[in-house]
């Protein structure tokens, strides 16, 4: 008996965008690390201040991990954030609704974006990203005459 493979539909699988096999790759590990909803998270748009590039920033809920436990990376052109709590065998809980989780959020950040830095206050992870302004740029193709 044979297997049929089958495969999904691909909005980059058009044939006007060329080349765009690698952000669909990573449109799908993200999709992948980021299914589980946990933690949660907010992104807002900082007010422009005079002569710097818009701003972004992104809030995670981390309450319980110390920046050690934290660990926040950029890889390519993903912003990665991980959390590791260790498991506290030593205590004995009569009662457990806060468990000792890892996790692993993921964003996909646009070509030019990068990170300003990090903070942890009050339980709350702020990434703050900068976009800077994108040039416009038109470049003329020469036509080559084969006759």
């Amino acid at each position: 008996m044979g297997f049929s493979t089958m495969s999904r539909p691909s909005l980059f699988g058009h044939p006007f965008l060329l080349g765009f096999d690698e952000i669909e790759q990573a449109l799908d590990r993200v999709a992948k690390t980021s299914a589980d909803g946990y933690p949660p998270y907010n992104i807002e748009r900082v007010a422009k201040a005079s002569g710097q590039p818009e701003r972004l920033r992104i809030m995670l809920a981390v309450a319980g991990f110390t920046p050690e436990q934290l660990d926040v990376t950029v890889e390519e052109n993903q912003l990665i954030v991980r959390g590791r709590q260790g498991d506290e065998r030593e205590r004995l809980f009569l009662h457990r609704g806060i468990a000792a989780r890892q996790f692993q959020r993921t964003f996909l950040l646009a070509e030019g974006m990068h990170v300003l830095g990090a903070d942890l206050a009050n339980g709350l992870l702020s990434i703050d990203l900068a976009r800077p302004d994108a040039a416009r740029t038109i470049r003329r193709i020469e036509i080559a005459s084969r006759d």
